[in-house]
């Protein structure tokens, strides 16, 4: 999974996890570390300390208590006995080399024959001349895998001439450190384990305080939108960003209510402009033809025409039709420009809905409901109204049809009544759907589109929505949600 498609509380919270783990995991490292560091000068220096000790034991015999020649040849002799008392003095084991390389003498035979070669290497002689402090140190391990470290120095007579090479086997024991190291990280791990329990704790609430101010703007900002009350939002011990983004949200409610404001004042205008025009012409289709009939009859008036009275009542009608053409064009826009006071009243809604269906004579028209008794609390005539609207649609849509059908059906849920009216018409096309309740949107080749918007604002003026699924050449379904109240 992306990091992207976590909550930024959950990155903070595993984040600061990280953190603690990864600052854990650098600490343990670094104690090793230094531990093995430590361990490392504590042999070097212990080293050299033995070395020191056995170089003043050399030449405090060499300066005082023998009696032979303090010379290279006399090595042997000289140490003969003493270098066992040395090395079980110092716990080491010694051997001396003459300046050629040549073993001399040795403390322990066994160790010497298993693992000392009987002269020293050249390589070393050459780095112990070339040494500032005349001395070398090597790490070697014996065949059973045992590692130690091989001390090569000089020693000198009394006029301080190097005489022979002291060399020292060192037997690195690192088991004491080691148990050290290991009881050290045990008690570490626990109280890394209680640091991590702390961490999680800590980072569940801090993660928590962090982002509950953004979840309260990201929750306000989610419901803002333009064309209603937006609130502003108050928070309280905001840190600084979070105070800047909620003062910006702030200022860009004030900026858009007064926006909508204008938004809609401009709609309104607009709206009213459109619907001028449609008025305008809308009544000027009738007026021309009544024009054309009055100046045709005044050029055909004979007072003396003996079907006067018969031309003048085809000359009446004429008008009269215009004229009722005018005054259901008044009527539609009246309608729809002020919708009247709702007077609502418990209403059996199956009853009002066969009572609207009643004027209706086609034959392809059929009611179905569950129950015989729906109770709503609605308007009567605007209830009416939705249902003729609908079922107008409906018939104008099958018009063509061979087997037109019409199916009306009243259902109910717990809270709301649900009126369908499904056609097998023409169906509408996918550019037309979201114009559908536009006013003066028609897809009729007569009629001022405004049914289906009057429908939607009755429907909505009780909280209720009007939906509807079409598929082109095959039909429709609109769907009114009223709830009962």
């Amino acid at each position: 999974m992306k990091l992207k498609k976590f909550s930024l509380r959950t990155r903070i919270f595993f984040a600061m996890i990280l953190l603690v783990v990864i600052a854990s995991i650098l600490i343990a490292l670094t104690a090793i570390y230094q531990y093995n560091e430590q361990t490392k000068d504590y042999h070097e220096e212990r080293l050299e300390r033995k070395e020191s000790a056995i170089k003043t034991s050399i030449d405090i015999e060499l300066q005082r208590r023998t009696t032979f020649p303090v010379e290279e040849e006399y090595l042997h002799s000289i140490f003969k006995d003493k270098i066992y008392d040395i090395s079980d003095i110092n716990q080491l084991d010694i051997m001396i080399f003459n300046l050629e390389g040549e073993l001399q003498i040795s403390s322990s035979s066994d160790f010497t024959e298993d693992n000392t070669e009987k002269k020293i290497s050249q390589r070393v002689l050459n780095k112990l001349a070339e040494s500032p402090d005349h001395r070398v140190v090597v790490e070697d391990q014996t065949p059973s895998g045992i590692k130690y470290k091989s001390s090569y120095t000089y020693f000198n007579d009394r006029k301080f001439k190097p005489i022979g090479i002291l060399h020292i086997h060192y037997l690195k024991d690192n088991s004491f450190q080691q148990e050290e190291l290991k009881e050290f990280l045990s008690r570490l791990a626990f109280v890394y384990l209680f640091m991590l329990l702390i961490a999680v704790g800590i980072a569940y609430f801090v993660s928590k305080y962090i982002t509950q101010s953004i979840k309260t703007v990201s929750e306000k900002m989610a419901r803002t939108a333009l064309g209603k009350s937006n609130e502003k939002i108050i928070l309280d011990n905001a840190s600084l960003e979070i105070y800047n983004l909620v003062n910006a949200y702030n200022n860009m409610v004030d900026e858009l209510e007064g926006s909508a404001i204008k938004l809609a004042k401009s709609q309104r205008e607009q709206a009213w402009r459109e619907m001028a025009k449609q008025v305008a012409h809308e009544i000027k289709n009738p007026l021309t033809p009544m024009r054309l009939t009055v100046q045709s009859f005044e050029q055909r008036f004979d007072a003396n025409d003996p079907n006067i009275q018969s031309k003048i009542k085809e000359f009446s009608n004429s008008l009269i039709q215009q004229i009722d053409t005018m005054s259901s064009i008044a009527s539609a826009f009246s309608n729809f420009a002020e919708m009247p006071k709702q007077n609502s009243e418990k209403l059996n809604v199956v009853e009002v809905v066969k009572l609207a269906l009643d004027i209706f004579n086609e034959d392809n028209i059929h009611f179905f409901h569950d129950e015989d008794e729906i109770i709503a609390k609605l308007d009567k005539g605007q209830l009416i109204r939705v249902i003729t609207n609908l079922t107008k649609n409906a018939i104008q849509s099958v018009d063509n049809e061979d087997d037109a059908k019409i199916e009306i059906k009243v259902l109910q849920d717990i809270n709301n009544v649900i009126i369908t009216v499904a056609d097998n018409g023409i169906g509408i096309s996918e550019e037309d759907k979201d114009k559908i309740f536009e006013p003066k949107f028609t897809t009729k080749s007569s009629g001022m589109g405004l049914g289906l918007a009057m429908v939607k604002n009755i429907v909505e003026a009780y909280d209720g929505n009007i939906t509807f699924v079409s598929e082109l050449g095959k039909g429709s379904v609109f769907t009114v949600t009223i709830p009962k109240k």
